[in-house]
């Protein structure tokens, strides 16, 4: 009995899991469907039916963040969801439908598919693919191997179609100007400069020049306030969490644990050594007092009392350093999966903070670069870095209640910023002497 019971079960589930799967494309279609919905309908009761423009001077700049947020994740949804249709549409054959038609599963009729596909094709075109262009608008770079679709310009960026919607954007006369030209096509009868003061005086006569200014400061400012407010977070929220953490978390059990006398008190030997220095420069202290006052001398029994006085001073306050670095080895990894959680769920922020450093990178003069290369390589490789390394490696051994070994730190001065070394000078051989040769030149002058 209980046995047909249990195959009764596992038959129901089989056959729960093949209608969930035989009811994929229309569960992924109606998810996309709804998504671009919730989107519609942000446009027509925000921004009277238009496009949601994120540089939209109509609300505040939490407001706007606030729709961007919003934005992002219907957009993923209809991506996602037309992949799942499109990938489930592929598995399915005729035997399928056929079996869906068994057990009760309709579908829907193929008009009202390509109907909402349509209504799904019409919201998001105005969008980019790349939730990351909704906050820095930004021009997106395609791989010349990969299969695009037509490309459409809306003044700010460049939008390229989802290659899972059925219908076409037609190409506009505009988007001839973002095919990469051939070096034999760059030469022209009149010298770069004349033609480039040309470009300036029309760009300074247009009189939409203005607007075009503002719309590109108002850009440049946003991506500044999102890269420092990203920047702050990456420090705040580690250290937020690794103070909460040993405070209200760590704390209260490791000090439950660590209450008992049976609990050692030091963590490794050098602890107990540096107990025994202090302790036996208390003893001398005494002694020194007592002969500068030319008082009468302590006697055994009082210099015992002062000696366990204070050596129970120093067993409570060695025992509270030995908690407190097993505290701090648990709140740092806290710390560390507070870290990488922002890093995972920031990749538009990281997208915008890179284009921030490239702008900041670029925009410095050669000597400029010059002197920040020098300047890191000195700190880390230079002459005077294994200072810097052992100060770093006893303080984290400190920190961790582990004992600085020597002969590790040694080691790890010998060979790692060698390592580090040999990787920078790569580095500028293989990239920055592409990029930038004049200011390795200008790194080599400065560097001899």
């Amino acid at each position: 009995m209980k046995n047909s019971v249990f195959s009764q079960k596992i038959y129901s589930f089989l056959l729960d899991t093949y209608r969930w799967y035989l009811q994929t494309p229309e569960r992924s279609l109606h998810q996309a469907y709804d998504a671009a919905l919730k989107i519609k309908e942000i446009e027509d009761k925000h921004f009277n039916g238009n496009k949601i423009d994120i540089d939209s001077a109509m609300y505040s700049n939490s407001v706007m963040d606030y729709f961007e947020s919003d934005l992002k994740k219907l957009l993923k949804t209809v991506r996602m969801r037309l992949t799942e249709l499109k990938a489930s549409r592929w598995f399915l054959n005729e035997e399928n439908q056929k079996a869906a038609q068994k057990v009760g599963i309709e579908h829907p009729s193929p008009s009202l598919v390509l109907e909402k596909l349509n209504f799904i094709d019409q919201v998001t075109s105005k969008y980019t693919t790349i939730s990351d262009q909704t906050t820095s608008k930004a021009l997106v770079v395609i791989p010349p191997n990969l299969p695009v679709e037509p490309v459409i310009s809306d003044g700010n960026s460049l939008i390229v179609n989802p290659p899972t919607l059925p219908p076409k954007i037609p190409i506009k006369d505009s988007d001839n100007k973002s095919k990469v030209k051939r070096k034999a096509d760059t030469v022209g009868v009149l010298p770069r400069s004349i033609l480039s003061t040309i470009s300036r005086l029309q760009v300074e006569l247009d009189p939409n020049s203005e607007q075009d200014v503002i719309q590109t400061f108002r850009q440049t400012q946003r991506r500044t306030i999102i890269s420092i407010r990203f920047i702050l977070l990456l420090i705040i929220i580690p250290l937020l969490t690794h103070q909460i953490a040993k405070a209200f978390v760590l704390g209260p059990i490791i000090d439950r644990f660590r209450n008992t006398e049976e609990i050692q008190i030091f963590l490794n030997s050098e602890m107990e050594e540096e107990a025994l220095v202090q302790l036996q420069r208390f003893e001398e202290k005494l002694k020194f007092e007592n002969l500068i006052i030319k008082a009468p001398p302590l006697l055994p029994e009082q210099i015992e009392t002062e000696m366990k006085k204070r050596a129970n001073e120093l067993a409570e306050e060695f025992r509270s350093e030995s908690s407190n670095a097993i505290k701090n080895v648990f709140a740092d990894m806290f710390s560390v999966v507070a870290f990488i959680w922002l890093l995972v769920v920031s990749k538009s922020s990281i997208a915008v903070l890179k284009d921030f450093f490239d702008h900041i990178v670029y925009g410095l003069s050669d000597s400029a670069k010059a002197f920040i290369i020098i300047l890191f390589t000195d700190i880390f490789v230079g002459f005077h870095s294994p200072h810097g390394w052992e100060v770093l490696l006893e303080g984290v051994s400190r920190h961790w209640g582990l004992p600085a070994s020597r002969d590790f730190i040694f080691l790890f001065i010998a060979t790692f910023p060698v390592i580090l070394d040999t990787i920078f000078k790569y580095w500028i051989f293989r990239y920055l002497n592409r990029i930038s040769p004049s200011a390795v030149a200008t790194y080599r002058n400065m560097n001899e």
